[in-house]
């Protein structure tokens, strides 16, 4: 497959065809959005939409009456490739605020495999399966990343509730403190696992920890069945990815509208 064969296979599988993030959570799909709606604080927005120049502004009103409806705000997950090519512009004048750019980057599992996890001296994984290892995961995703640790928790600690099985989560712990915290999601019927996470706090970057997370999540992912793995790449670890054999694909911008 060329990249926009994959592109196009994401966009299908991980957008247009994407099942609900969490038991609580819902997606209603009529054509031209995608979108979930999800209780407790947990993610609402529009997932793809599919819009031309005549129905976007009427498309984009809709999202904000709904949601506000609701009571709670939403996020917009744009794509660098989404039309119309100024869907970005419009959401702007409709109230949306836009968050920090991430790079959309796939690799196929196949061409990982030379990858070996190798973390520096001192330090180990632990899966998470407690709600003490979910603070944890937060505390270092804030550490790491400066905000969202709450909402990573939450996450982890639905998942724990919902399908224990299902919690691709680690710690890597330099003895007793936990350094990095990264996980990794298996989208059932999809062809693509994807990589969350990966924060390593300032003492410890530099010592290839990030880079043994994405080799083990790769070995795991190819054990479970998946063909591509899939990372939303902050400035950061981009370059890191590139060296590893990930290709870029689009960039994504979440935008935000509060209620």
């Amino acid at each position: 497959m060329d990249n926009e064969e994959i592109l196009r296979a994401f966009d299908r599988q991980m957008r247009l065809d994407a099942p609900p993030d969490g038991p609580d959570a819902r997606v209603d799909r009529d054509g031209r959005i995608v979108r979930q709606t999800a209780p407790d604080g947990a993610w609402n927005g529009v997932l793809w939409s599919g819009l031309d120049e005549k129905t976007v502004d009427a498309a984009i009103a809709e999202q904000v009456a709904y949601f506000t409806s609701l009571g709670v705000g939403l996020e917009w997950k744009h794509y660098s490739h989404d039309r119309p090519a100024d869907l970005a512009d419009r959401l702007l004048a409709a109230g949306f605020a836009p968050e920090d750019p991430e790079t959309l980057m796939v690799a196929e599992i196949v061409d990982l495999a030379t990858l070996r996890p190798a973390l520096p001296e001192g330090v180990h994984l632990r899966a998470v399966t407690s709600a003490a290892d979910a603070d944890l995961v937060g505390e270092v995703h804030d550490a790491a990343f400066g905000h969202g640790g709450e909402r990573i928790r939450r996450r982890v600690l639905d998942r724990l509730a919902d399908n224990p099985a299902t919690v691709w989560t680690w710690l890597a712990m330099a003895g007793d403190v936990p350094v990095c915290a990264a996980r990794m999601e298996v989208h059932k019927g999809t062809e693509f696992a994807s990589l969350w996470g990966g924060g390593t706090v300032e003492a410890w970057r530099g010592k290839g920890i990030y880079r043994a997370l994405v080799a083990y999540r790769a070995t795991l992912a190819a054990e479970l069945g998946c063909r591509f793995l899939q990372v939303d790449a902050s400035d950061q670890s981009r370059p890191i990815l590139e060296r590893l054999g990930f290709v870029a694909l689009s960039v994504t911008t979440p935008y935000s509208y509060a209620r």
